[in-house]
């Protein structure tokens, strides 16, 4: 009799401490059909990729109640090429790349460490109606993507964050800094940034700015990079208005003038049914480059139909219009090694069409 209650009282013990913690398996698998086409023989493309609506991912995320208003949680999140059947590549298996931390929150905020989005970045892929996925991810970010010269234009490693707590009537931000933690470097791939927003009702308004420092500071191909950007979003029911706008300023003893990249977009959301229509136009201006001012122009719209709250279908098309020397693709990247390059002054064509199922 002792026994059955000892027994008794270390699972009930037991189920005390599991209810405190918790571990979830999630992820998004997403894959589609894309076309992709350049002008001025640039040729096309037809490939079955991923990621056109939302990023494909496989994660794992625990969080832990320390009593007191306290808690502790870890977030493991890798990106998965489900047509290919690999990881972050078709050579290298999962990783936790796209996101891979640990944080201790309570009433007072939430401080975060390890590698993350960078405040500048979540300004844009919020205020984005296709959440920078897929052919009609906006310009700007394909421009930057593609220039190469910010290592930390989307996430940075080695970083420590704190948030505000959301009790702040509306008000919500954030403040960054990523280590280089190399000696020696001159803070090479040092990152440092900040975001402050303010949502309620129908709008949601945020600003965010951040410092980059390249791998090799002062060259043509790492330079420093100061960002910043606004964003906006207005809510009216039957639709939603949507507007952002991107400055990136690239310094180094290598550039006779400082170059600057400037993006803007307007779009929008607009409910049908069971469905969403996406639309958005954007365009990005490089200048002080010494020669052309390199400069493009997009719009795209997008159809999703959602068969539950965990499965979608999606259709997007997008048209961009390269002038004055700016050579930028359609499709913002491919996760294959297969990438169609665009051609200057060309225009470009790209279609998905796809599935995503998350859990």
């Amino acid at each position: 009799m002792k026994k059955s209650l000892i027994a008794l009282a270390a699972l009930a013990a037991a189920g005390a401490a599991s209810a405190q913690s918790s571990v979830t398996l999630f992820g998004i698998v997403d894959v589609n059909y894309a076309h992709y086409s350049v002008g001025n023989g640039g040729g096309h493309l037809n490939a079955l990729t991923n990621s056109g609506y939302n990023s494909s991912r496989l994660g794992f995320r625990g969080t832990e109640d320390l009593g007191g208003g306290l808690a502790a949680s870890f977030w493991l999140e890798g990106a998965l090429n489900p047509d290919v059947g690999q990881g972050t590549s078709q050579t290298a298996g999962l990783d936790f790349k796209r996101r891979s931390t640990v944080s201790l929150s309570g009433n007072w905020g939430e401080v975060r460490l390890g590698r993350d989005y960078t405040p500048t970045f979540w300004n844009m892929t919020v205020f984005d109606p296709f959440g920078t996925n897929g052919v009609g991810t906006q310009i700007g970010f394909k421009a930057k993507i593609g220039g190469g010269l910010d290592p930390n234009a989307v996430r940075a490693n080695n970083m420590v964050q704190y948030f505000l707590p959301p009790n702040l009537g509306g008000f919500y931000g954030q403040i960054s800094y990523a280590f280089d933690e190399i000696v020696g470097s001159n803070d090479a791939g040092q990152y440092w940034g900040g975001r402050l927003g303010w949502a309620s009702g129908p709008f949601n308004f945020a600003g965010a700015y951040g410092e980059s420092k390249g791998s090799t500071p002062g060259t043509a191909a790492a330079p420093k990079v100061k960002t910043w950007n606004l964003g906006g979003q207005w809510d009216f029911g039957m639709a939603k208005l949507i507007g952002e706008y991107d400055n990136n300023k690239y310094s180094s003893s290598a550039f006779a003038t400082d170059p600057e990249l400037r993006s803007w977009l307007i779009g929008g959301l607009i409910p049908v049914g069971a469905g969403e229509i996406r639309l958005s136009y954007s365009a990005y201006k490089l200048s002080n480059t010494g020669a052309e001012e390199p400069k493009a122009d997009q719009w795209a719209i997008g159809y999703v139909h959602n068969l539950s709250k965990r499965t979608a279908l999606y259709a997007t098309y997008a048209h961009l219009k390269n002038k004055d020397g700016s050579a930028l693709p359609i499709q913002a990247s491919l996760p294959q090694a297969t990438v169609l390059s665009g051609n200057p002054n060309s225009s470009s064509n790209g279609f998905d069409l796809g599935i995503r199922h998350s859990f």
